[in-house]
Parts: C-alpha cells; sequence; structure tokens
C-alpha cells in the first residue's frame, strides 16, 4: 500500500535544560491512496483537550484564598513573560513560585475563624426534625380478597343497577311494585261481572311466587276484598304462583281487616297444625279491622298450644287495647306474657307505643324496665322514648330522677322537639325554677317552634306567682298576638295581683 507523510505542529513549548524552548513535534500519519480512507479524523482525534492535574495531595482548596484583582494583574504579568521568552534562572522561579504559594496561603487567625463556623449545630430545616417513616403503602394484590374470580352468572346479583337493562322482561316486571299496583288498577277497573283472569292472564308469564302479594294488598286498600280473594284463587291455578306463603298471608290479612275472614270453630286445632306467619296475618288483620276481642282470643289460643307469635303483634294489640282504660285487664295480661318471654325483640317504635300505654295505666316500673332493656341491648334510645320517660317521671312526681334525665339528653346533645321542650318545661315548672323554665322556652322560640296555649298559661302563673305583673303583661300579649286567647280566670287573677301590688 502506498503512503505518504505529512507533519502537523502540537504543543509549542517545552523546557529544555531550564530554558523555554520552542519546538515542533512531528507525528507521521500513514494516508492510504484509497478513497474509502481519505475521510477525516474527529475534532477529539485531531485536537485533544488536555487533561485537568489532580490537586496536590493533602491541600485543602476550601482554604485557598479567593483571588483579587492584583493576584489577576500577577498571573497575567507571568504569563507574559513566559510567552515572552523570559531568560531568567530556574532558582528565581522557583523563588517567585515560593513568593506566591505563600501569598496565597491564609493566615493562622482566618483559619481558625472559618473552622469556628462549623463546629456548632448545623441549622436545620423549619418543621418537624424527628419525622416518622410513612408506612408503606398497601400492595393491590394483598387488598384483593382471596378466591377465584367471580362468575359472570353472578355479576346480575352483585350489581343488578348496573345490569337492570341486560334483565329479562320477567325478572324487571315481578317484583316491580309500579307494575304490580298498576295490576290493582287495572283490576280495580273491570266491569262486577268480569274476573280477574281478563286482566292476570296476560301477565301471568311474566309473574313469579310473591308478586302479587303486593297487589292484594293495594285491593285490600282499595277496600276490594272481593276481588283480592279472586286474585288468590286464580293464582292458585298457576303451578309457578303457588303454594306460596306470601300471597296466603296477605290475602288473610285484608280478609280479616275487612271482617269476611271466616274462624274455624276449633281454634286450637287450628293453631296447633297451621304455621306461624299466617296467625300472625290473621291477628294484624284483626288489629287493624278493630276485631280486638278475636285477635286477642287468637293470642290466647296461641299461646296455649305454645305456639310463638312475633312481640311486635303484641306491642300492636296492647296499643290498641290500651286506648280503652276498661280493657287494662287485657293489657296487663299481654303484658305479663311479653315479661315471660326471653327471646324479646322489640323495635323503638313497639317499645315507646308499649311505654305510653304504660304511663296511661300507671304501670311506671313497666316503662323504667323497658327503658333499662332498649339500653342494654345496645341501642341508643331516640328523643321520642327519652320525652316518654320524661312523661312518666313526672307523672310519678319524680322530679329529681327527671331532671337526671334533662342532663342526661343534653350530655348526648340530643335534639329536643316540641314535645320534649313541652314535658321539660312543665317539670322546671314543676320544681319552681322560673329561671330554667325561662331559658328553655327562649331555646324551644329559638329552635323554630311555636310555643303551645298551655306553656304560656304555665309561664304566667309562674310569674304571677313570683309577684312579676310586668312579665305577665309581657307574655299575655306575646299569647294574644300568637292568636290564643287567654281563659277570664287568668285575666281575672292578673288585675287582682296588679290592684293588690298598687294598693
Amino acid at each position: 500500500m502506498d503512503c505518504m507523510f505529512s507533519s502537523i505542529t502540537t504543543y509549542p513549548f517545552i523546557t529544555l535544560r531550564g530554558k523555554l524552548q520552542q519546538s515542533i513535534c512531528v507525528t507521521n500519519l500513514a494516508h492510504p491512496n484509497t478513497r474509502i480512507c481519505y475521510s477525516k479524523q474527529p475534532k477529539n482525534r485531531r485536537y485533544p483537550r488536555r487533561t485537568k492535574l489532580p490537586p496536590d495531595f493533602g491541600v485543602n482548596l476550601f482554604l485557598e484564598k479567593p483571588r483579587t484583582e492584583i493576584d489577576m494583574s500577577t498571573d497575567t504579568e507571568q504569563i507574559k513573560s513566559i510567552y515572552g521568552h523570559n531568560n531568567d534562572s530556574p532558582e528565581e522561579e522557583d523563588d517567585e513560585e515560593d513568593h506566591v504559594n505563600i501569598d496565597l496561603a491564609w493566615e493562622s487567625d482566618e483559619v481558625e475563624a472559618i473552622s469556628s463556623l462549623f463546629q456548632g449545630r448545623i441549622p436545620q430545616k423549619p418543621g418537624k426534625v424527628g419525622r416518622e417513616r410513612p408506612l408503606p403503602l398497601p400492595l393491590p394484590h394483598k387488598l384483593r380478597p382471596l378466591g377465584f374470580p367471580m362468575p359472570k352468572k353472578h355479576v346480575r346479583k352483585a350489581s343488578p343497577g348496573i345490569n337492570s337493562s341486560r334483565a329479562s322482561v320477567s325478572q324487571q316486571l315481578y317484583k316491580n311494585p309500579s307494575f304490580l299496583i298498576g295490576l290493582s288498577k287495572e283490576i280495580k277497573d273491570l266491569a262486577s261481572d268480569d274476573d280477574v283472569s281478563a286482566v292476570l292472564n296476560k301477565w301471568a308469564p311474566f309473574l313469579r311466587k310473591g308478586s302479587l302479594s303486593i297487589t292484594i294488598r293495594e285491593l285490600g286498600l282499595m277496600d276490594l276484598p272481593q276481588r283480592a280473594l279472586q286474585t288468590f284463587c286464580w293464582a292458585q291455578k298457576m303451578p309457578h304462583l303457588y303454594p306460596d306463603d306470601r300471597i296466603l298471608t296477605s290475602t288473610v290479612e285484608v280478609l280479616a281487616r275487612k271482617r269476611e275472614l271466616k274462624l274455624p270453630i276449633n281454634l286450637e286445632k287450628f293453631t296447633s297444625s297451621t304455621n306461624r306467619s299466617l296467625i300472625e296475618a290473621m291477628v294484624k288483620g284483626f288489629v287493624k279491622g278493630g276485631s280486638l276481642n278475636l285477635a286477642w282470643k287468637l293470642l290466647s289460643v296461641a299461646k296455649q298450644s305454645k305456639r310463638m307469635v312475633d312481640p311486635g303483634i303484641y306491642a300492636k294489640l296492647i296499643l290498641e287495647l290500651g286506648k280503652n282504660p276498661d280493657r287494662h285487664i287485657l293489657v296487663e295480661e299481654l303484658l305479663g306474657d311479653l315479661g315471660e318471654r326471653d327471646d324479646l325483640n322489640l323495635s323503638q317504635q313497639d317499645c315507646t307505643a308499649i311505654m305510653k300505654v304504660c304511663i296511661r295505666h300507671r304501670k311506671f316500673e313497666i316503662v323504667e324496665s323497658l327503658f333499662y332493656w332498649f339500653k342494654q341491648s345496645g341501642r341508643d334510645p331516640s328523643v321520642v322514648m327519652y320525652t316518654t320517660l320524661l312523661h312518666s317521671r313526672y307523672s310519678e312526681n319524680k322530679y329529681m330522677e327527671a331532671l337526671a334525665l334533662v342532663w342526661e339528653m343534653e350530655a348526648r346533645e340530643c335534639l329536643l322537639d316540641l314535645p320534649a321542650y313541652r314535658v321539660v318545661i312543665k317539670l322546671f315548672i314543676g320544681l319552681k325554677d322560673l329561671a330554667r323554665a325561662v331559658r328553655y322556652f327562649s331555646k324551644l322560640k329559638e329552635a323554630g317552634f311555636s310555643p303551645t296555649y298551655d306553656m304560656y298559661r304555665d309561664l304566667i302563673n309562674m310569674y304571677m306567682v313570683a309577684g312579676r305583673v310586668g312579665k305577665c303583661k309581657e307574655v299575655c300579649k306575646e299569647a294574644s298576638m300568637a292568636g290564643f286567647s287567654l281563659d277570664k280566670r287568668i285575666l281575672l287573677n292578673l288585675s287582682k295581683l296588679e290592684k293588690d301590688i298598687l294598693g
């Protein structure tokens, strides 16, 4: 391969025997004659940079004194002297270098002053210094419940609202209340000679067990017990709709409420053989229909047959019987039956209703025991139950116990309603505590309630006893503006009190 030689100049100065001499470095490069190899080399190959020398070992660069304008001028003179082919001796250059190094060194007091800055505590950023490391985020695969993925056939059960559009027509209609109530309206519009099958036959494929219970109840509310019975008889002929206890109990309840249900002659045999839901439906129907004697008789026979009935049925019958004071014996018997139950399970509404009946019959100990049992069951009493117990203690003249109950309501931050304010104000009037009575009277108006006539009357009587005629006239004026006309006796007593004070 034919080659030709060329030379280039690189670093122009080298030191020779203590003198700066200019030299030329010759570099032989072989250039092939082939055209492919004539491409230029990159710049980093043609003009390589000089690598920076590492600092001397043991020299602290931080303690190096910053340069000033005088130092910069000195460096400039040195460079000019080098490029100006300075012929000084190497010994003089060493002296100059030593002089420069001496000038660049820090003094002892300066080094001590700077070092003292780092001996103290380094200031931290504002905020909590001892930060606790946050807990790691939970991993998604550990939050996912164990087990296999849900099969597709259960998706509709898990989220019926999302897949309701994918459900069939029968699944959308058979438990739709608006559709089932619409059936009862169509049956109501039938002529008297037409049978309910004219309406139900076309919807039979879309119905399921228990669907027609809502329709039968609605027919009972429309005062159409015969149509309800016809609907039940039509459902008996459909094998996919009957037997069904829901349709049967709904029909029995409607007929019992309309007093068109014929009781069997032998009730003992009937109650021992029939199921519990049917007995409860009959009692509910009798209670709603006003046949309280039949309901009480059926419950007594069920008790003799050792058939347990829901305690809520007892509560409904006690509430209806308690409205008549002459039936207090039946009420006491039913209360005794409830007290013997080990599985007593009453809702808050039923429990409050029984407490009100017991107050009417002056069975205050039962009221206290029911309230204590309700709290022991782990439930929080409502303002209605608190008011009922407060009224019981006020009626029993246990004012201090009633006052303790008021403080308990305040501690629980129980919002009082109008009946609660009414009983509380009566309590403070009974305690002859005028200040608290006036305070709760003001809180009643601040809560947005309108005081009743008995509240105005009791407050006026309290002011009259205290001899405050001005307050009496103020409350009388407020009561007249509210639309109440005061008794003549109150006005007479007020005028008499005013004359006594003036005389």
